[in-house]
């Protein structure tokens, strides 16, 4: 059986755990652009005009921000690490951005690389909670047990209310409609009734590299 909302009381401090994790990346990645602006970044990043490339959701709310992979909080999710809901790469479109607050402008989720027409299946055990049609685009809801709620949109899906899936049970397909551009899958999680970032909880978040971005100038 699910266990419906879950522990309130553990996920309120791990909330806030995460909040402050993004806030130290937000300043991390402020003193990296003042260390360049002044000079201090090592010279064989600074000749080669190094950039910092990451996985889409490696440092937004429930990555390491140093790339040692997901945060505990995401391996206490049910049937943590979750399958990848689709064929073919892990590919992100566009990944979650966390709003200032709770009408902020943002992400809330993250679109994934989908075919149109193709198999969506449950990324861990559920129940449908909702299932229709908003405004212009074809959802599907999963209450996950512990507080977790999936949301899958294009997807067009046979399953109503109450129907129990299992991981790996296909539970529609993709279709077209809403905000995500065609050939896209969005994902949205909420933990507890807060948006979350979906990409930890699929595990292998891999490190953080700099990379050279250009030639090196001669001297």
């Amino acid at each position: 059986m699910l266990s419906g909302r879950g522990d309130v009381r553990r996920a309120a401090p791990v909330r806030r755990r995460a909040r402050a994790r993004s806030a130290g990346v937000v300043f991390a990645g402020l003193l990296l652009s003042a260390l360049w602006m002044l000079g201090g970044v090592p010279a064989g990043a600074q000749s080669a005009g190094a950039e910092l490339s990451l996985d889409s959701g490696a440092l937004l709310a429930g990555g390491d921000a140093a790339g040692s992979g997901p945060s505990g909080e995401a391996a206490d999710a049910p049937g943590y690490p979750w399958s990848w809901p689709v064929v073919g790469p892990r590919r992100v479109v566009a990944p979650f951005r966390a709003p200032a607050h709770d009408y902020g402008p943002g992400h809330r989720g993250m679109d994934i690389a989908a075919e149109v027409g193709g198999e969506v299946r449950a990324p861990v055990d559920g129940v449908v909670a909702f299932r229709g049609t908003v405004v212009d685009r074809p959802l599907l809801t999963l209450d996950h047990g512990g507080g977790y709620v999936t949301t899958w949109e294009p997807l067009d899906s046979a399953l109503m209310p109450g129907d129990i899936v299992t991981a790996g049970t296909v539970i529609g397909a993709v279709t077209q409609g809403g905000h995500s551009v065609r050939g896209s899958l969005h994902v949205g999680v909420r933990i507890d009734g807060d948006y979350a970032n979906p990409r930890p909880l699929f595990g292998d978040v891999p490190r953080a590299v700099l990379l050279p971005c250009c030639e090196p100038v001669a001297q």
